[in-house]
């Protein structure tokens, strides 16, 4: 007896999860190896698919890896936009959106690694995804920091090198935890080492950048 064919959205519902356990597959291995020294068969293995499948939703390596770049940036991109759009205290909206940074890449271990290459392969994929998520982000992150120096919530401070200075104290503690675990000998993803981390970054920034460091935030 042969068997009646899935609902339409039944299919789609697994397309997208058969997708996604892809992406997070390659991700891995993409971290661990690159894209010139990944393989889709150890892709494959690792998403539990057969190895066609990945050609028939990404078409190639290079599709691929593009797309785990573009699932990770594109989802910062969403929750970074909904931080921002706020028109409440500038002070609220850093506090929020350093939050979300931070944990943010606590839960991707694999994002600073694939950034990082990303930021030494260059080119052309490099200039179209900073066109695309991190040149807008920037401009409304810095427009925020400028609104909070106008009125007087912040010191007075440069908001183009304030956004680099919060994103480089964010980012560097993640891209430095192979160095963190072989000389300071912690785990920097255990959830104490986050919880401490994640505390001491808003404490700097509070006493760095606010003119009231004591001062409650609406």
């Amino acid at each position: 007896m042969q068997s009646k064919p899935k609902p339409f959205a039944a299919r789609h519902r697994q397309a997208a999860e058969t997708r996604a356990t892809i992406l997070r597959a390659a991700a891995d291995i993409f971290a661990q190896a690159g894209l010139a020294g990944a393989r889709t068969d150890a892709i494959a293995k690792a998403a539990r698919v057969n190895k066609a499948l990945l050609y028939y939703y990404f078409k190639s390596k290079d599709a691929l890896y593009s797309a785990v770049l573009e699932d990770h940036l594109g989802e910062f991109f969403r929750r970074a936009q909904e931080i921002l759009a706020h028109r409440g205290s500038a002070r609220a909206i850093v506090l929020r959106y350093v939050s979300m940074h931070f944990d943010f890449i606590s839960a991707r271990p694999y994002y600073p690694v694939l950034f990082q290459r990303l930021l030494m392969t260059g080119g052309r994929s490099l200039e179209r995804l900073a066109r695309k998520y991190f040149v807008p982000i920037g401009r409304e992150f810095s427009g925020v920091i400028a609104r909070g120096v106008r009125a007087g919530e912040f010191r007075p401070v440069d908001s183009r090198q304030t956004v680099i200075s919060l994103v480089g104290i964010t980012v560097f503690y993640f891209s430095s935890a192979l160095v963190a675990r072989l000389v300071g000998r912690f785990d920097p993803y255990a959830d104490r080492s986050l919880t401490q981390r994640k505390e001491e970054v808003l404490k700097f920034i509070r006493y760095g950048l606010f003119r009231d460091p004591e001062a409650r935030v609406p």
